[in-house]
This record gives C-alpha cells, structure tokens and sequence, in this order.
C-alpha cells in the first residue's frame, strides 16, 4: 500500500469518529474497520462526484447504514460537495448529514438505509434494474448499459431474513453485475456473534449461486483490490466478498461491542490518531496532500462519463428509435396519449377488481413498455400477468414479467431499487394480508418517495373459505397511517382505472387493495375518483344522510340507499376509494362532498373501524369488522358480521333520527 493510500484512508477513519464523537452519538466501529475496503471500492468504481446522477454510474449502498459517516467521509473527501461543516453536523437537525443515509436528502447516497437487510435487497433490485435494460437497449459495440451495482454489508444484514431472500433471489437470477463486501468483524451491540450467529455465511451464499471469495486481512488493500477484480470478471453469478475486520481497529475499542454504536471518547481518539500516526491534533482537520490526492483522481472519473457520453452520442445516431425510446422510459411522464384515451376508462359487466387491474395492466403496457414488476407467486391469483412481455430470468433478461418467488419482502425491497436505478416503472404483487410482510420495504419507499404500486389482492372477508389467516382485516388501517403513501380500494373496474393512473403519477408509492369477488360495474363511477372520494347518488336538497364506503361495500351502500328512498330518507352516496387523496383536495371539495351541516353519516367498510370516524364524526356511524374472520363461503360471512344493506338502513335511520 502506499503512503498516500494509507494516509487517505486514516483521513475517513478519522472523520469518521471525530463526527460521531461532537455529536456524542453514532457508530464509529464499523466505518474505522471498514474503511480500506471502501476506499479501495471507490477509487475503482464508475462514478463522477462532478454529475451524481450520471445514468452510466456505477451504484453503491452502504446497506450497513448505521455506518452513515463511513459514507459521508467518503462523500466528503471524493468531491461531492460535502463539506467539514456538513461533518461538523452529523446528527443535528436540518443537517446534511442525518443518522441513517437518506436518499434525496445527501448527494451521493442511493439509497435510504439503515433498516438492516433491504440495503443489499434494494441493490438487487438495481441489479435487476441494469439487466433489464442492458438486454433492452444494448447492442453490438453500444454497451450503453453497463455498471456494476455493489453493497457494503455487515454481520446484521447477514441475519436478517430479507437479505437471504434478496440474495437467493439473486442467486437464482445469475446476476452477475451485483458485488456485495460483507465487512465480517464478527461484533454487534450484544457482542460477539457467536452468542447467535455460527453459520458459515460463505457456504450460504455459495448454496444460493453465488461467487464467493474471502480476504482474510481486512487491512489488505491489495487483496481487496485483486477480490473486486475477479468478482468483475464473474459472468454467471452474483458475487460476494467476505472481508474480515476489526471493529474500530487501531483504537482502545477494537474488537469491543462498545465500539458498534458509541463515541470512542476524547481521550480514546487521540491515542487512535497516535496509533495512525495522523499528524494533527485538531479535529477535522485533513492534510492538504490528502486532499490534492483526492482531487487528482477526478479527471479519471470524468474521462469515464466523457467516454460514456461519447459511446452515448454515436449509439444515439446510429440507433434514433431507442434513444427516442431511451429518453421516454427514462423521463417518467405519463404519455398524453394514455391521459387523453377514453376507452382506457371503459368496461362491460360485473369483475373483481384485481381482474380489472389486470385488464389495466395490459392496456398500460402499451402505453408504458417500461413496466416491470410481478408477483410472490400469486400471478395468477393477482392477475399482474403481462401477456406478451415474456418473463425475466437468468439468461432472459429482456421479459418484463418478474417471477419474485414466496419471498414478499424482498419482492418490495428489490422495487425499490428498481425505482432507484431509474428508466422503469416498478410493481409488486401479492394478497393484502401479506402486506404484513413486506410493509418495512413500503415504508422506505415513502420515505424516499419511490411510486412503486403495491397489487394487492384478496382485500377482505370476500376470501371467504381461506378462513381469518388469509383475511384481511387491521392491513387497511396500517398501511393508511404511513406517510406519502396513497391506499386506494376501488369499487369497480372503472375505479381501478383511476387508481392506476393516480398512482403513476404520485410522489410516493401507492397500494391497490382489489377484490377477489366480482362486483357491479357502475354508471356513475369513473374520473371522479381521481380525487379520492366523490358523490356518486345524490338527493333533492340537503341530504338527511351521508353513505360512505370503499370497494365492495359501495355495492351495499347503494341498495341501501334505494331501501332508505322508499322510506322517504333523502341519501347521498359517497365512494371513497381513496382516503389520502380526498384529504389532499381544497377545503371547498371537500365540504361539496361531506357538508359540515350533515352530521348524520354511515361509513362500511369489510375492515378494522380505525381511521373512518374522522369522516363520521361524533354522531355518526362506523360498519366494519373489529374482530378476525372466519372460514365460510364469502355471502355468509358478509351477512353473520352484519355487512348488509339492512345493517346501514338501521344505522341510517338511527343517526338521522327517523
């Protein structure tokens, strides 16, 4: 190793503790012990600090996020505009430099990480990502898409169960563009792993189709180096690059669980900065030939995009229709022509609605040929099928249909990184009551407001015989308080139109809960639900009472109202696909809809009561299903649980006082 590469990486070590140190708060452990294995990472890999978003780049996820300032470190020292003062405030309140690395937040960070496990599950997804397009838009001489993705992981990602779902996935897939470090120092906030942790992690990922190399010396940058080589050089598999280390090496703490997730102490980093022989006693302070180093390497990095750029330019020429078609699926417009088509809202008969988002689907694909998603192997059950588009597999890479296997949540964290990556619309499928399975990965995908849409089938007590394991009754409840999240439940065919059109053009992802049961296709619906809820019967003059209900239960509030008619009860009818986009919408519509004069009002719905009275009010009525289910065909339990347009009749008369 040379002076100046040791020198570079005692810099990112440095930093390192000294942030986490001022902001008494952090993991110091993992970016000193790591550090080599990143520094040597980054000055290979395809990247250029002067355009972060270049498409050509080479992805990296620091899947360890707890180990944030090993990347802002490198952030800071490869150029991307991170400043000592940005180091300064690591942990403080607007900084750029938060606790956990946020994508769209900090330039240079891929991915919000830090939930352990979906940071290399989200690289899968980006590796899916290349291929996908590689296979697409590649042609003879035009490798225009060619990076590799790589993940630096820890001894948690390796226990969490999503990362073996991700990697078997991978495995499966043979991509080989996908390189994951896993910095093995064998220590985490209980202590040594071997208190859980015995498993021979090599012969895991080996039993999954991976390449799997070990460096024995974490220190040994030349052998980190020769390791990223021959992972490179793998054309079948994806690889991984077991790295042993030593929590916080060179420190009092080396080796100590204490090192994971607490300052080192004042005290303990000078005796570090001794260790290292750093030549400055002031905090943050780096040499100047550390930075002139770091500076010389960006011309390299440049002449890497100016050479894409280049390649890009003459494919561009010689291949007019794929550029056209490059800078469509990479714009993330919604094309005039699919919001101007009018039959895209037109359809005949009664349908589940998950069998009208399958109708949808396929229409969409004309429009948007860079859909690509599937199920947990519930296609057919899900519908999310594209008929012609042909599968994606290892060797097939070109098939837009992705057969994700039982494995819910690494289905969703692979979304995200299929959304990360860029140039293609990501969707996922599985039953509503599995969302349990994979709400963490939904969650980060509001928090970095990725709008993958979220199929899910099966959405109440409609799936009757499966009995209450399979019946969903809290998911609606749950996935309604995540933040920048849009859960639309549509009552017809022409609803799961709007639902999809909503949710390809939202700022975060969006859940579809469908049918299993056919339901009425209905005259009044259609781009009303765009705002999330809309009248869809009114009455002469002010109503005596408001009808409210998502999905199937619209059917039931609508013979409900023609019972309440023949009583003389004045009845609006108000379908509410969509609670989040109906609170979105001006105070004027929404008071058009639900007058505050009104207080008489019946929300149903086949779910938990939860979040409904806030549309109800203190006089109205919730119907709905604060109990599990039971195993009985469909019609039965809708009526032995009281969802019946008698049940809203009753309550009708008693909140309006007839």
């Amino acid at each position: 190793m040379k002076n100046i590469d040791r020198k570079a990486i005692t810099a990112i070590r440095i930093l390192a503790a000294e942030a986490v140190q001022k902001a008494n708060s952090g993991h110091p452990g993992l970016p000193i012990g790591a550090a080599p294995m990143a520094y040597t990472l980054w000055k290979q890999m395809k990247h250029n600090p002067a355009n972060p978003k270049w498409q050509a780049r080479d992805r990296f996820v620091l899947s360890a996020g707890h180990a944030s300032m090993l990347e802002y470190a490198l952030l800071h020292l490869f150029g991307y505009g991170l400043t000592i003062e940005d180091l300064k405030n690591f942990r403080q309140w607007g900084s750029k430099t938060p606790g956990h690395p946020e994508y769209g937040h900090t330039v240079g960070v891929e991915a919000t990480s830090g939930p352990l496990g979906q940071g290399i599950s989200m690289a899968v997804g980006m590796a899916m990502a290349e291929a996908h397009l590689a296979a697409k838009f590649n042609r003879e001489g035009f490798p225009v898409v060619d990076n590799f993705t790589y993940a630096l992981t820890g001894d948690g990602d390796m226990m969490e169960g999503v990362a073996s779902e991700a990697a078997s996935m991978a495995g499966s897939m043979g991509l080989s563009k996908l390189i994951v470090l896993y910095d093995s120092n064998r220590i985490t906030i209980e202590g040594d792993t071997d208190i859980t942790f015995r498993e021979n992690v090599s012969a895991r990922f080996a039993s999954y189709g991976w390449h799997v190399q070990s460096v024995e010396n974490g220190e040994n940058t030349d052998a980190i180096e020769a390791a990223l080589i021959k992972a490179r050089e793998e054309t079948e598999k994806p690889s991984l690059i077991v790295v042993r280390t030593k929590i916080a090496y060179g420190t009092a703490k080396e080796g100590k669980a204490s090192a994971h997730g607490e300052p080192l102490g004042e005290d303990n980093i000078k005796l570090m900065k001794k260790f290292y022989g750093w030549e400055s006693e002031d905090a943050f302070a780096v040499p100047g030939d550390v930075y002139a180093y770091f500076n010389s390497l960006l011309s390299g990095f440049q002449k890497a995009e100016d050479d894409w750029n280049a390649l890009f330019e003459a494919y561009s020429k010689q291949y007019p229709e794929l550029r056209r078609e490059w800078d469509e699926w990479h714009s993330g417009r919604l094309p005039d022509e699919l919001l101007n088509d009018e039959s895209f809202f037109r359809f005949e008969g009664k349908a589940a609605t998950r069998s009208a988002s399958g109708e949808v689907l396929n229409r969409l694909i004309k429009y948007l040929p860079n859909l690509f998603g599937g199920s947990a192997d519930l296609a057919p059950s899900n519908k999310t099928n594209l008929k012609g588009a042909g599968d994606f597999s290892a060797g097939s890479y070109e098939g837009s249909n992705i057969h994700f296997g039982i494995r819910e949540f690494a289905m969703a964290a692979a979304c995200n990184g299929i959304m990360l990556y860029g140039g293609l619309r990501a969707f996922c499928a599985t039953f509503l009551v599995f969302s349990d399975y994979l709400k963490p990965a939904l969650r980060l995908s509001a928090l970095m407001k990725l709008p993958v849409i979220y199929v899910l089938t099966h959405d109440s007590i409609g799936v009757g015989e499966d009995g209450p394991t399979h019946q969903p009754i809290e998911q609606l409840a749950s996935l309604r308080s995540i933040p920048n999240t849009l859960v639309f439940r549509p009552a017809d065919s022409k609803e799961t139109a709007a639902a999809y059109i909503s949710a390809l053009s939202a700022d975060g992802p969006s859940v579809l809960a469908l049918s299993r049961q056919n339901l009425p296709l209905y005259e009044e619906t259609g781009k009303g639900a765009l705002k999330g809820a809309y009248i869809l019967r009114d009455t002469q003059g002010e109503p005596d009472v408001i009808l409210i209900a998502s999905g199937s239960e619209v059917e039931i509030i609508m013979k409900a109202s023609e019972l309440l008619k023949e009583k003389g009860v004045r009845t609006r009818v108000v379908s509410m696909p969509c609670m989040e986009l109906f609170d979105r919408q001006s105070e004027e519509y929404k008071k058009s809809v639900l007058p505050d004069s009104v207080r008489a009002r019946v929300a149903v719905e086949a779910a938990s009561s939860f979040g409904w009275h806030k549309y109800t009010g203190l006089d109205g009525r919730v119907i709905s299903i604060d109990r599990f289910g039971a195993s009985a065909p469909a019609g039965v339990l809708f009526e032995k649980l009281g969802l019946t347009a008698e049940s809203v009749v009753k309550a009708a008369l008693e909140t309006a006082g007839k």
